[in-house]
């Protein structure tokens, strides 16, 4: 088994930075692709379309051999749990999708980075310090905001996107302690390979049709998944768990964007002063990483003279 590479360190966290906001983009695009279709078509059909894409692609990349090595893989049992608590999420989020705008559903899905940060301590040993646990806080505060607890609205909708929030939280821990150990392209094969097989069982009963459109738009959605998986991956790899998760709240940005250009979706106060309190605990645990990182490499530098 190959050493682990250590996150954070060689100069890594800006690469994992980079890279994990260009798949945050990508899955923003995707979700508002998804929001349009899920009224049509059962979320299952949609699961099974996007996986299949990421599937060809998969072994386009990889070639055959690369299903030998998924099921070869030592860590086969925990990426396979991963697989179904990714499914699980992903099916809550999409199915909230139909009742809720991009950025509302967004902004309840973004208690998921602070799951994230805050779960880095007892499970993976990742210090976080009590500036950070300040802007965990201010981050949860803004979720309770846009949840709307005394007005809501769309009570199942809300629910589903926060368990989707929870369970994306604890597939990317499950992820976090093998990433080191394991082709990128692998973990998508079974994380993907799953999909299919549970969402192909249900297929026969939720099956319609699509326009060359529809499907063709089917297809863009499972090579969008496919890239943001692949550079989410890599950025996970090269950057410590509590610092990678805050950057996913740069998909914010996009989805109140997207839902005014797609839908005309102007979004009420509490989700707007949910969603910017969100962004300032993003961007206080972004900046204390980043004073960190120079901190080491000076430290670095300074034991080298």
């Amino acid at each position: 088994m190959a050493a682990p590479s250590s996150p954070g360190e060689s100069g890594s966290v800006l690469s994992g930075i980079g890279l994990a906001l260009a798949a945050y983009l990508l899955f923003s695009l995707q979700d508002a692709s998804v929001k349009w279709l899920v009224v049509d078509y059962a979320t299952v059909q949609l699961m099974f379309m996007r996986s299949s894409v990421i599937l060809i692609i998969c072994f386009i990349s990889g070639g055959p051999r690369l299903g030998l090595e998924a099921l070869a893989s030592p860590h086969l049992k925990t990426l396979a749990l991963r697989a179904l608590v990714l499914l699980s999420a992903w099916f809550c989020y999409y199915t909230a999708a139909r009742h809720l705008q991009l950025a509302e559903m967004s902004t309840i899905y973004f208690s998921s980075p602070l799951i994230v940060a805050a779960l880095a301590v007892p499970i993976l040993g990742e210090r976080v310090s009590p500036f950070r646990w300040c802007a965990i806080a201010i981050g949860f505060v803004g979720v309770l905001i846009a949840c709307r607890p005394t007005h809501l609205h769309e009570p199942l909708a809300i629910g589903m996107a926060l368990t989707a929030a929870l369970l994306w939280a604890y597939a990317m821990i499950l992820f976090r302690q093998i990433a080191p150990y394991i082709r990128t392209l692998v973990q998508m094969v079974i994380s993907n390979g799953a999909f299919v097989i549970v969402c192909g069982v249900a297929l026969p009963w939720v099956w319609k049709t699509p326009s060359l459109r529809e499907f063709l738009l089917m297809v863009l959605i499972g090579v969008m998944g496919g890239a943001g998986q692949f550079l989410v991956t890599e950025g996970i790899k090269r950057t410590p768990a509590s610092v990678i998760a805050p950057l996913e709240f740069s998909g914010l940005l996009w989805a109140f964007a997207l839902g005014y250009l797609i839908w005309g979706d102007l979004s009420d106060v509490a989700v707007f002063i949910g969603a910017v309190l969100i962004l300032i605990g993003g961007m206080m645990i972004i900046g204390a990483e980043w004073r960190a990182s120079r901190r080491r490499a000076s430290e670095r530098r300074a034991a080298l003279t």
